[in-house]
């Protein structure tokens, strides 16, 4: 009785997982393995570049040497390799936005606000609220720097 249970079995669970067969004009049978695919469509939404925001926090202006200030520059790197690498690369998306070029996109005081103030910056400014939304709601740490770490980093993100 057992053996015939099994043998009902093994053929049920066989028909199941079995292909639908289609038949051939020709009257042969072949295999339809063909897949629906299913196309989503995502809403690709993107941030503005705008160079007359300043941002929310304690910059209100920025002015940048015609020459990038190569010490300044070296202690922003040290800070950035310590505290940005994680989330940021020079020149590829990551958790936060590709920093090289960003002063094509951004004021100077807007990314210096954005380093002291992100909190502030991702409650008010429209920029930081749509880059928040664009990179899955991944939310800027605040490091805590003081204005002139800040600023060696920005003059450091001028060299990418």
């Amino acid at each position: 009785m057992r053996k015939i249970f099994a043998i009902i079995a093994i053929c049920a669970v066989a028909t199941s997982c079995g292909e639908k067969k289609e038949e051939k004009k020709e009257g042969g049978f072949e295999m339809n393995r063909a897949k629906k695919e299913v196309q989503v469509e995502t809403k690709s939404e993107t941030v503005p570049v705008d160079l007359n925001n300043k941002g929310i926090g304690p910059i209100t202006s920025v002015e940048f040497a015609e020459e990038i200030d190569t010490e300044m520059a070296a202690v922003g790197e040290a800070k950035y390799s310590a505290i940005c690498t994680a989330c940021h690369m020079a020149n590829q998306r990551m958790i936060g936005p590709a920093l090289a070029g960003v002063y094509d996109r951004r004021s100077p005081e807007w990314v210096m606000n954005m380093i002291l103030n992100p909190d502030g910056m991702l409650k008010e400014d429209p920029i930081a609220i749509a880059l928040y939304e664009e990179y899955n709601k991944a939310v800027m740490l605040n490091q805590n720097l003081s204005e002139e770490e800040a600023r060696a980093v920005a003059e450091y993100l001028r060299t990418l």
